[in-house]
């Protein structure tokens, strides 16, 4: 952490250990991804009996991986794509934490290149980390944003980019999509595209039908409001390896079970306690993905809070998305960059390629001198990509476009993945969404669709949510908590928070 700004937020404070107190108590945790390891490090570190339950035969959720095997009879790594680990994500951090003290298995990516359909190319390496200065240095350096383009600016309209407080931002930006957000602030057409495109899209959303809150939050996040700058790390194997089995080792230790290929049901209140299909518990963590948990409450009549329920079951899943990896029968050029954003190259978002960080495929590359390249199309709409066979046929044709010696690779294998299951933010959406917190004693929420007013996001809000449910049921039973940490609560120019206030 190299912010000297991130804020700390205080924990509930308590006895250090469960076994202080007359009765030890026990939770179920229903879901083995981001939020619900957290949570369940955050309880079992003070000493409560914890179970997790997940659907899955692997943890990780939505950051999971998998073995496949491919014709040749080789066995591979898959996973649901590529993530970014910023290192403003200091909350997921801790998490990793718990397993890997010095984080020695993730290895940075030294660029973040973007590029659009014009050729154009932006790039994050050599900037400032210090707002504004990272964000004058983007847009004087960016071959989208000409310096007279600066002087075209709404500066009233793009004043709450620079003024971000959680939740009035929302109050005063949700209700507005972001791409006409950006048409309000007069942002050149080429620069929306290249720069916050494909920023919006990372959250599985298009520019239409995404929150200009969230968006704003998410520039406060990863630019302005914070000093960590835009360059992130990765795991330096699969998903499984790097994080989740040493992590999975470290909460055996403390006394987690886990039961796999599990997926939870219903919630029913047993006396003072909670019967989770029918496994007593003093509290609950439901920390699934939103179809999940819009089941679990559907089919759980004890959660009768009507208004609650209404919040839980109106929460949105967004577009689908497609990965397919690609093992391929020669390399990839050498000056090819590790991961690739792209703007105006529809369907395409993102090229990664996996020999260049991660330990399974650079082995399997250099044993048959080729390549594994993974391609992204994220916010898929079924009436106009048509079906994974064609979006397949039309990634390839943007891979052979942008890196024109694949063209003539043979494909040794080739894995995709079709899913639907990420949360939308939409317009609208923060004011309705379900908080941690609920209306239920020893029942909490928690998961990156789960509504915290802090500046998280994606995988970091997971984490969050994970330490706050924890919390929230640690003080319940006079127990210490866990403290958080963020980028500032409030952007950092006192002028365009003042600006900011008129209106814009």
């Amino acid at each position: 952490m190299r912010d000297r700004r991130a804020v700390r937020h205080r924990a509930p404070t308590g006895a250090a250990d469960a076994g202080t107190r007359p009765h030890r108590p026990s939770v179920v945790v229903a879901g083995g991804g981001i939020a619900g390891l957290t949570a369940a490090t955050a309880l079992a570190e003070r000493g409560v009996t914890v179970t997790v339950l997940e659907r899955e035969n692997e943890l990780g959720g939505r950051v999971a991986a998998w073995r496949e095997q491919l014709p040749d009879g080789s066995t591979v790594s898959m996973s649901r794509g590529f993530h970014a680990f910023f290192r403003q994500y200091y909350n997921l951090r801790a998490l990793l934490r718990r397993a890997d003290p010095g984080l020695a298995r993730l290895t940075p990516v030294p660029d973040y290149p973007l590029v659009d359909g014009a050729g154009r190319r932006d790039t994050f390496r050599g900037l400032p980390r210090t707002p504004p200065w990272n964000a004058l240095a983007f847009a004087l350096r960016s071959p989208t944003f000409r310096p007279a383009d600066l002087l075209r600016l709404n500066a009233r309209a793009a004043a709450p980019l620079a003024a971000v407080s959680v939740p009035e931002t929302y109050e005063r930006l949700d209700g507005i999509d972001a791409q006409t957000f950006l048409e309000r602030i007069n942002f050149p057409p080429a620069a929306r595209h290249l720069a916050f495109e494909v920023f919006s899209r990372s959250f599985f959303a298009p520019p239409s039908r995404m929150s200009a809150a969230e968006l704003a939050t998410m520039f406060h996040l990863y630019f302005l409001g914070s000093s960590e700058g835009l360059v992130f790390d990765v795991p330096d194997a699969a998903y499984d390896t790097a994080l989740w089995e040493p992590l999975r080792v470290y909460l055996l230790r403390l006394g987690v079970r886990f039961h796999h290929r599990t997926q939870v049901r219903t919630v029913a209140r047993d006396g003072a306690r909670w019967l989770v299909d029918g496994v007593p518990a003093d509290g609950v963590v439901l920390a699934t993905d939103v179809a999940g948990l819009r089941s679990i409450v559907s089919s759980s009549p004890d959660l009768a809070d009507d208004d609650w329920r209404a919040r839980v079951l109106g929460l949105r899943t967004a577009p689908p998305f497609l990965v397919h990896r690609l093992w391929l029968d020669r390399p990839v050029a050498p000056d090819r960059p590790a991961f690739l954003a792209t703007g105006g190259l529809d369907p395409l978002d993102n090229i990664s390629v996996l020999d260049r960080y991660e330990r399974e495929a650079a082995t399997w590359a250099r044993d048959r001198g080729g390549s594994v390249v993974e391609l992204h199309a994220y916010a898929c709409s079924s009436d106009t990509d048509g079906t994974v066979p064609a979006l397949r046929t039309r990634l390839l044709q943007r891979l052979h476009q942008l890196y024109p010696e694949t063209a003539h690779a043979g494909i040794a294998g080739e894995l995709v993945q079709w899913r639907q299951d990420c949360p939308l933010f939409g317009v609208g959406d923060f004011a309705r969404r379900p908080r941690v917190r609920t209306p239920f004693d020893g029942l909490v929420l928690a998961g990156d669709g789960i509504r915290i007013d802090l500046p998280v996001a994606l995988m970091e809000r997971a984490a969050t949510t994970g330490w706050h449910a924890a919390n929230c049921l640690l003080a319940r039973w006079g127990l210490a908590g866990h403290e958080l940490t963020t980028v500032p609560v409030r952007g950092r120019f006192a002028p365009l928070r003042a600006l900011a206030s008129l209106g814009g």
